[in-house]
């Protein structure tokens, strides 16, 4: 392998090794966009004195004024309370490698590079990429409760990968301990957001679920496994399974982040269906409402993927119906979409509905008509645009007029699209 790269005048004389997903992935064939480095032997003081500045809060961390790559003092860390804040460090020119290496969470991310190229691999890191196995460094894997979400993130991103037996049982104690009590709700964000745009997201849920986490992390979502659907509709039957390969869909027609969430939460209001009324889930949409806006104010989740999603929750069935609506619903849909003001936000919700549609069993490939008809209607519909009212001259009551009469074309408008 090649080196470092960091002989420069800042680094040179210092003990510096790349480390971390930038190691893992040149090993892969793969290529990282950030590269990290951990120093060894040195103090705050001399990283200062040559020029590095420091951005770490918790433990000395500093940027290379030019690349701005990350440089790291080796550390040691000491369990202290809960959560992945709950840790003491030690950062000192005794910290050696190997001990910054084995606070990390998996071997595949616990190697090192010098810069001269010689790869240091004390937890035989190589070997489990070479086996496609994700396996933790240490025990101290248990202490940090955000591992758990980052060995489900991981096993989404290698999806060829097989997670250690030994590894699975301890992230299950984390569990049962309840120390992924104390996970801070925007870490759970950022994991999530970055395995929901992998190429299998469903995998991340799995893991999840595999390992007890999905029921403390998304309970919202483990609501929905064992909840019946009719099998005609849904030949999978089972509401869990069918979100996980909506999701899936959703990745494949390669939709942007906001529709990977909505269709994540899409169908929750079925989890609060009576049990009398299994397999059917009439009004299952406005159910969902208040799980999605909880889940969304939960992790923080971005207004614009909430607002899709509460989008798409309750309007998706109006959507695979379109072909049979009265165009007067459907201008009403355009309408509470906020479509004609904001084109995008239909695109996102039918790339989120047809990926619905398309998340079944045998139904993977089907064409979405309805989608294509509502974009037609939405376009025709979108021409009959007058002149705002007021630069018109319009007043008061007149205002109400011109504004019902241009509705009005819309709806003529969509008929004629219906009939066509």
């Amino acid at each position: 392998m090649g080196g470092t790269e960091v002989d420069d005048e800042l680094t040179r004389g210092l003990d510096c090794y790349q480390v971390g997903g930038s190691v893992r992935d040149a090993l892969l064939g793969l290529t990282s966009e950030d590269r990290d480095y951990v120093v060894v032997g040195a103090g705050p003081e001399e990283m200062v004195r040559r020029g590095f500045r420091p951005v770490g809060r918790d433990f000395p961390v500093f940027l290379h004024p030019e690349t701005h790559e990350e440089y790291a003092l080796a550390r040691t860390e000491r369990k202290s309370g809960h959560g992945y804040r709950g840790f003491v460090f030690h950062a000192g020119p005794d910290v050696t490698l190997e001990q910054d290496l084995i606070r990390r969470d998996l071997t595949i991310n616990a190697m090192a590079l010098s810069a001269d190229g010689t790869l240091i691999d004390p937890f035989h890191g190589r070997l489990d990429l070479n086996e496609r196995l994700l396996r933790h460094v240490s025990d101290a894997f248990a202490e940090d409760p955000l591992r758990v979400l980052r060995l489900a993130r991981f096993a989404t991103r290698f999806s060829e990968f097989r997670i250690a037996p030994r590894t699975l049982a301890l992230c299950r104690q984390m569990v049962e301990s309840g120390e992924l009590d104390h996970l801070v709700p925007e870490r759970v964000w950022q994991e999530t957001r970055r395995a929901l745009m992998h190429e299998q997201p469903s995998r991340f849920f799995d893991v999840l679920r595999e390992t007890g986490a999905l029921a403390i992390v998304f309970p919202e979502v483990e609501a929905l496994f064992g909840v019946p659907q009719p099998e005609r509709y849904h030949p999978e039957i089972d509401s869990g399974r069918h979100t996980l390969m909506v999701l899936d869909q959703a990745a494949r027609l390669g939709a942007p982040l906001a529709v990977r969430y909505a269709c994540l939460v899409h169908d929750l209001g079925k989890a609060l269906t009576p049990r009398a009324e299994w397999p059917s889930h009439r009004g299952h949409e406005k159910r969902g409402l208040e799980p999605i806006a909880e889940v969304s104010r939960r992790l923080a989740v971005p207004s614009e993927c909430r607002d899709l999603a509460l989008k798409v929750g309750e309007f998706h069935l109006h959507s695979h119906r379109a072909l049979e609506l009265r165009p007067a619903t459907v201008l009403r849909l355009f309408e509470q979409l906020d479509a004609f003001r904001k084109p995008e936000r239909l695109t996102h919700f039918l790339l989120a509905c047809q990926a619905d549609l398309r998340g079944r069993l045998g139904r993977e490939d089907d064409p979405y008509p309805q989608g294509e008809f509502l974009r037609r209607a939405h376009a025709a519909a979108a021409e009959v645009e007058a002149r705002p009212f007021v630069e018109q001259g319009l007043e008061g009551p007149a205002i109400a007029e011109a504004m019902a009469r241009e509705r009005q074309r819309r709806i003529e408008c969509l008929r004629a699209e219906l009939d066509a």
